[in-house]
């Protein structure tokens, strides 16, 4: 119990030291007698203390705490078990965001009914639609089960009644930011009331060991709404990711108390639902009998797992006095450093004065540095009207001094894209062990890359092309 103590004596309060004007809170100058520097403190604060209070559960050695009942349990989707760890703890708080139409409510419609069974129930809350519209999404996506209970509520006291009636194993409150709660003044959604509705569900997650999944809405800048705190508190936070134009999905964990931070889940949303993808390579690559000028293969990392992806780039004559530059999939920045170093370092002039379009196939959107190199390759190979030659992948970053440095997981990069059927790769120096069967060129700097370029139109090979094959 606090024992507080408030006098008159024990407040802190200021006085100047000139002519003795009191005050509550430090000035720099006193206002009385216009003196600056004057106001001191006197008067100690209160001293706060807390007294010792009953114990609950008596403190044990770590060996002898039971750790069965942190066991995770399967939500019945693969790919969301890969991020989360295993599964769903008991008594976990997830926390998934994304921006609107992404597939969040789909998803976890699909985990509630995947997950529903006689021993465990679940419960799904939703506070944006009606019981209706979710039954029609349910009938479309067949996430329909008898052990699958529905509610529609946007009242705290109601949601932890429903709670109390149905007993469920596992909560899906969708959304937190529609949860009000009568004890605590303001609209839902607001700091206050979200801090409470999560509070009050964390609460009642630990005690009755029931794990329960939130759905956040995020800001127009794609931040997580809300408080900061809220983040703090839950024991996950999924990010849900992808382009509303594209099929790929992306669930990538920011935060996991039980497991990994570097795990993606990729689905692919389509008009019967969302379903994962084992293996979604496949998504971001476009199959062709000849190579075509101004595309370049790269293979990236998405947390630990290793994808091949597509570069592709087309110049043109620029009708403007200002030249275009339009970027999809990638960050602007990295391709205007791409520009630079080309023109600097691999002596190509003609990027200056035309228009530079560049994108990703697939909707995957490619932020590390080691799809420099693949970017330079797609930019010098649609400048020159040349291809690059088939079935090369390029791994590495590109540093301003036309550097190509080393990137972590060369090997599991070069792994994958052996295992999809590519033979050659441009990587950084000492890659390690390579897979048999596949050629691999370590290069230093960006000109030791630009040859596998034809020098011009003529039919014959590089010479270095000839000595690789």
């Amino acid at each position: 119990m606090a024992a507080r103590t408030k006098t008159t004596k024990d407040r802190p309060s200021y006085r100047c030291t000139e002519c003795g004007w009191q005050t509550a809170k430090w000035l720099g100058r006193c206002p009385e007698c216009q003196a600056w520097g004057t106001v001191e403190e006197y008067g100690a604060p209160a001293v706060r203390t807390t007294a010792p209070g009953r114990v609950t559960t008596s403190a044990l050695p770590i060996g002898q705490v039971d750790g069965r009942q942190a066991t995770a349990r399967s939500t019945g989707v693969p790919e969301l078990d890969r991020v989360l760890g295993g599964g769903l703890v008991p008594g976990a708080v997830v926390l998934v965001a994304g921006e609107p139409g992404v597939g969040k409510s789909t998803l976890l419609l699909d985990v509630a009914a995947k997950s529903a069974s006689e021993e465990h129930r679940t419960l799904y809350v939703t506070g944006e639609e009606s019981a209706s519209q979710v039954r029609l999404r349910a009938d479309r996506i067949h996430a329909i089960d008898d052990h699958l209970y529905l509610a529609a509520e946007t009242d705290l006291s109601a949601v932890l009644g429903h709670l109390d009636a149905v007993k469920p194993s596992l909560l899906i409150m969708d959304s937190v930011q529609t949860v009000a709660s009568p004890e605590i003044d303001g609209a839902p959604g607001g700091m206050a009331q979200v801090r409470e509705v999560a509070g009050a569900l964390i609460r009642a997650s630990k005690e009755r060991g029931m794990s329960t999944l939130l759905v956040g809405h995020v800001t127009k800048d794609g931040a997580i709404a809300g408080p900061r705190l809220l983040e703090h508190l839950v024991d996950v936070v999924l990010h849900f990711e992808g382009d509303r134009h594209a099929r790929l999905r992306l669930v990538r964990g920011v935060k996991n108390r039980y497991g990994t931070t570097d795990e993606v889940g990729c689905f692919e949303l389509h008009d019967e639902g969302i379903i994962g993808l084992a293996d979604p390579s496949g998504l971001f690559l476009t199959r062709r009998a000849e190579p075509v000028p101004g595309t370049c293969l790269t293979v990236t990392l998405e947390g630990r797992r290793p994808l091949v992806a597509e570069v592709q780039a087309l110049t043109v004559d620029s009708q403007i006095p200002s030249p275009r530059r339009t970027t999809s999939g990638l960050e602007t920045s990295r391709v205007s450093m791409m520009l630079a170093v080309l023109e600097q370092r691999g002596r190509i002039s003609a990027l200056g004065k035309r228009d530079i379009y560049s994108a990703t196939v697939g909707g995957v959107k490619l932020s590390e540095p080691a799809a420099d190199l693949a970017v330079a390759l797609a930019l010098a190979s649609a400048a020159s009207d040349t291809p690059l030659p088939k079935n090369l992948v390029a791994i590495g970053e590109v540093g301003l001094a036309g550097e190509v440095r080393r990137v972590t997981g060369v090997q599991r990069r070069l792994a994958e894209a052996h295992r999809l059927g590519f033979t050659h790769a441009l990587v950084p120096g000492d890659p390690g062990k390579v897979p048999a069967g596949m050629k691999v060129l370590e290069v230093a700097d960006i000109g030791d890359a630009l040859r596998v370029l034809p020098r011009s139109r003529r039919r014959e090979a590089p010479r270095e092309e000839e000595d690789r094959r």
